[in-house]
This record gives C-alpha cells, structure tokens and sequence, in this order.
C-alpha cells in the first residue's frame, strides 16, 4: 500500500485522534463502570459536622444552603461562615437558622483572611468550631439532594476509606458563555475524572463536597497544611493517598451553580482552572489533549479528505465523542439541559480546547477579583507591588 507522502507528515495527528479514539472507549467503560458501584446500608447513622464557607448572595445562595438544612439524616450541625456581619450571605443564613430552630446551627465570622485561597481561611475557623468526628466540607454554590449526607456517610464507613469526594453537576445561568461552560465540565470534566477513577483509584478530590474524619485531614497536617494552595481539594485527597488512605467518588451526584458569567469572566474562570489544573497534575494536564478530540478530528478531515481510512478515522473519533457526551451527561449527571444546549457543543469544544492549549502558558490568574501567581508547586502568591523609579 502506498501512502502519499504529504500524509506522513499528518502522522502525529492521526496518533492523536485514534488515541483520543481509544480514551473515548475507556471513557464509555468507565461510566458504567462507575454506575455499578454502591455503599453500604447503615441503620446507625455517625453524627456529623457541616461546615459551609459562604460569600455573597449568589443566585442560588439561599436554595443552596436550604438543602444542607433540610437533609435527611439523624444527628448533623450546620456550621456556616463569612468573613465579616458585612457579607451580603449574612441575612440568608440568620433567616434560615431562624426557619430551622431543631437544626444545631452556628454562624462564624472568620474575619480578612491573609492568604490568597480564602476558602480554606474560613473552614479552618469552621473547624475549630466542629463538635463532631465525622465532617462533611462543602462549597457555597451547590445544592444537595435530600439524602446526600446518609449517601456521603455511608461510603465513608467502608473499610480503609479516609474521605469521600462527591461529582457535580453543573448549572448554568442564562448566558450562552455560561451554559457553554456547563457543557463542558458535564461531559468533559467527569469523564476525565471517571476513567482516571478506573484505571488507577481516585488520588484526588474535588470540593464541591467532601466527606470525612478530623483525624484524617489532622494526619496531613490540618487544614492549614494546604492553606497556600490554590486546588486544596486535590491537595486533600492527594496526600491522604500518599498514606495509603482510601479516597472514592462518591454515588452522590452535586449540583453546582457556574454562575452567569460574561465571555471575559468565563475565560478567566476557565484559565485559573487549567492554569491550577497543569500545576497540579503536570503529566495528567498533558494526557487531556486525548480528551478533547473534535478539534483534531476536523483538522484531520481538512488535511486529509482523500484519503478513506484517515477520514473514516476522524468520523469514528467524532462519533465516539458524542457517545462520551450521552454517558457522562445523560447515564451518570442526569443532566437534562443536554437536549436543550446540545448545539452549542461544537462551539464548546474548540473553546475547551482553546483553553486547555493556553493553559500551556502563564502564572498569573485571577480569582474573586484579585490577580494572583501560581507556582510550580500549586501554591499560590499575591503579586508583589511594583517599586517606583523613585525608590529604586
């Protein structure tokens, strides 16, 4: 067989679409993989700590933390935080305290934090006010499912399991930048995170809502170990793994509000992400371009559309992107906002790997309005002032 010349030099390409083939297969596995795991029944349920850091009064502030009141579970406290009686969060939480006396629930100011990642600021004062073993962390901008603490507490009692991290799934405002995102993360995000699950066990956690014990997070040093880090849940779950805990995606599915943001907001956002992300799983970041197979696809029919078994290539790759698409979006995340958005996915995929390819370059990101730097080690700085002339 004779292959023309020009086509040896698609070789590379070729290798990445029939690779991305291949992920798209394992991606498949892995979803039904996942829907055959279970947790055990328990009739004697552990009490529990919530601790909820709040900012703002989001669109979904006030649904959200409602589901965390109204769980089905025996014996939790709720334990809530701001930074300041300022925070515009406040006047929700005190109305929904109020709404729940029977709910043990406490409302904590954590004041200015001095570091970048005040998230972890607020949950180490959360902390301190937990009476309880069990913890369960969770992020201000998701909404629980009635039974989502028996779910969480239930895997976490499996033998040699040291924290129990949960999926999401997102939901967007009306802005199509918004809801391009949640395409993304719904078919893109969780499949990745699916398959890296079945082939080698979950090393890191994702913080929407994670399930644990006090002596787990103390055996890594506490809270204030992954204080510097931008991505603390995967910092979490990674150590916990070095010493040879257990960390499982968890049955419960979360759903986590993206926001409505602008274009520019969006590809902030998405920058910190893959900016984080290459920091935090260096090999990882680079084996992502498998996951993101439309872009070369296309590419590949572009550049070689006479040739039979490269063009059939690219279409096989294609369609095995939109069989990704249904399992992660429809069999695992039960998103059914799929059939209404699923026409934005071309647009959505030369942006996510527009993204992932810019990921590539850059330290600085912005995050809640403030620019910071990411080092190499994931840990993130406050960019230092410039000095004037005058002082130099």
């Amino acid at each position: 067989m004779n292959i023309p010349i020009s086509l040896l030099w698609l070789a590379p390409l070729i290798g990445l679409v029939a690779g991305s083939v291949a992920y798209c297969g394992l991606a498949i596995l892995a979803a039904f993989h996942y829907r055959k795991s279970g947790a055990p029944k328990l009739t004697k349920f552990p009490p529990v700590s919530v601790l909820r850091p709040m900012a703002g009064d989001r669109d979904n502030t006030e649904a959200g933390l409602r589901s965390v009141f109204e769980q089905d579970y025996p014996v939790f406290e709720v334990i809530l935080g701001v930074a300041s009686p300022e925070d515009a969060a406040v006047p929700i939480a005190r109305r929904l305290m109020a709404e729940y006396p029977n709910r043990p629930s406490r409302l904590v100011f954590s004041g200015d934090s001095p570091y970048p990642n005040r998230k972890v600021w607020q949950l180490r004062a959360l902390w301190d006010e937990a009476r309880y073993e069990t913890i369960v962390m969770a992020d201000s901008d998701i909404r629980w499912a009635p039974n989502c603490l028996k779910t969480v507490v239930s895997e976490l009692t499996q033998e040699g399991v040291a924290l129990v991290t949960c999926p999401y799934r997102a939901t967007a405002g009306p802005s199509r930048w918004s809801q391009m995102e949640a395409l993304g993360l719904n078919t893109d995000f969780i499949s990745g995170m699916l398959t890296a699950r079945m082939l080698n066990g979950m090393d890191y956690a994702i913080g929407c809502t994670l399930a644990t014990r006090r002596a787990e997070i103390e055996a890594i040093g506490g809270l204030q170990g992954v204080q510097p880090y931008l991505s603390e849940d995967f910092v979490i779950g990674n150590r916990l793994h070095h010493l040879g805990r257990t960390v499982i995606l968890s049955r419960s599915v979360i759903e986590h509000y993206i926001g409505n943001d602008s274009i520019r907001a969006s590809w902030s956002h998405r920058l910190r992400w893959a900016r984080g992300s290459r920091r935090s799983r260096p090999a990882g970041y680079v084996g992502e371009v498998f996951t993101k197979p439309t872009v070369p696809a296309v590419a590949l029919l572009v550049l070689a559309p006479g040739w039979g078994a490269v063009a059939g290539l690219a279409v096989a790759a294609l369609v095995m992107r939109l069989a990704v698409v249904w399992t992660a979006s429809s069999l695992v995340l039960e998103d059914r906002e799929m059939k209404r958005r699923w026409w934005l996915l071309p647009m959505e995929d030369i942006s996510t790997f527009t993204v992932w390819a810019l990921g590539f370059f850059g330290n600085k990101l912005v995050w809640r309005g403030h620019e910071l730097i990411i080092q190499r080690d994931g840990t993130v700085l406050t960019p230092e002032p410039a000095t004037s002339s005058a002082l130099q």
